[in-house]
């Protein structure tokens, strides 16, 4: 009776000691996390070019002071909301006192005519900046075209985002009645392209490219990539 008595005091102190010990790492953790000597006091913005990065950091402010285990990430979505051209963002915490916000700005992939000034816009019909005239290289979606609630602009928003680069840049004017009749005019002698829908664009934009390799291009032709499959090629 006597050794079963001291083996169940001795677990009984060695369970008592071992919550004590978790209960004190536990509190000192907390205590550390939870204090200023954790909290926020730097915020570092990566990634702006068109918004100024102190801007977007001032607008974060209010955050300063908190410790970092209790940053609010839906009030900090929520003071970037006001910044129209940022596309996407994502935040790091760096202790002890540093607050990193990366963000993705907005790109315009086209130019829309409003009166006397153009608006160049993202793929999401997001105003981007505006200019008055259009600069080179930008499509500009026509007017039929232009409304970003629209069908028919979502579709030539998908056409122009799927283009390489370099084609795009050749794109001169774009336009579309209906998610399906995607048609664009090219730069220089004036190609013209049927593109069709916006499906299996990446294909068609690959057929386009190698048929304008593989074809004279010193004057106009009309290039139908509606099915890529069977590329049409007429002299116009």
């Amino acid at each position: 009776m006597r050794r079963f008595t001291r083996r169940s005091r001795r677990r009984r102190l060695i369970a008592t000691g071992a919550a004590a010990t978790l209960l004190a790492l536990v509190g000192g953790v907390a205590l550390v996390t939870l204090s200023p000597l954790m909290a926020l006091d730097t915020i570092e913005v990566a990634g702006a070019e068109r918004l100024d990065a102190e801007v977007v950091a001032a607008a974060l402010d209010d955050h300063l002071g908190t410790p970092l285990a209790l940053l609010d990430e839906e009030a900090i979505r929520a003071d970037l909301a006001v910044f129209p051209l940022i596309r996407s963002y994502s935040t790091e915490v760096i202790p002890p006192h540093t607050l990193v916000v990366r963000i993705v700005e907005r790109a315009p992939v086209a130019a829309i005519e409003r009166g006397a000034a153009v608006d160049l816009v993202d793929a999401a019909g997001v105003v981007v900046s505006s200019a008055p005239q259009r600069p080179e290289g930008i499509p500009l979606i026509a007017a039929e075209s232009a409304d970003p609630t629209s069908l028919a602009f979502r579709s030539v928003a998908a056409v122009l985002t799927a283009l390489p680069a370099e084609l795009r840049s050749r794109v001169d004017v774009i336009r579309a009645s209906t998610r399906d009749d995607v048609v664009f005019s090219m730069t220089g002698v004036g190609h013209r392209v049927v593109w069709g829908s916006a499906e299996r664009s990446d294909f068609k934009a690959r057929v386009l490219a190698a048929a304008l390799a593989a074809t004279n291009q010193s004057s106009p032709r009309e290039y139908d990539v509606s099915a890529p499959e069977s590329l049409v090629v007429r002299r116009l």
